[in-house]
């Protein structure tokens, strides 16, 4: 399975996907406009390992919901990432076995090599 949750919006994720020269082999979901499923974020967990890794902490809602200032544990994560997609640390690349979360160089050039 190839599959990138995005932003639509994001010119950061469209810089990542262009950059990448992903194209349709690669199934696209529009976190905004077709929004997480709990069995979805299920399986990013699963690969990831928990549900801190695929949280924003730079999420604009992240502060001003005072998130900053409160111990979240991994249910939290999980429940505000389902609430808002905004709390997803994107974008999120699945390939194959693989999860590559994020927008860092380092992260961007990991995706480069398995393609």
């Amino acid at each position: 399975m190839k599959k990138v949750y995005h932003l639509a919006t994001c010119s950061t994720c469209k810089r990542i996907i262009k950059e990448l020269g992903i194209g349709e082999e690669f199934e696209y979901q529009d976190i905004k406009s077709q929004q997480i499923t709990p069995e979805q974020l299920e399986e990013m967990k699963n690969m990831a390992g928990n549900y801190e890794a695929l949280f924003s902490r730079v999420a604009m809602k992240y502060r001003s919901m005072g998130l900053n200032e409160m111990p979240l544990t991994e249910e939290d994560y999980k429940k505000y990432i389902l609430e808002e997609y905004t709390f997803l640390k994107r974008p999120v690349f699945v390939i194959d076995n693989q999860i590559f979360i994020g927008n860092s160089k380092k992260n961007v050039a990991a995706i480069a090599a398995v393609l």
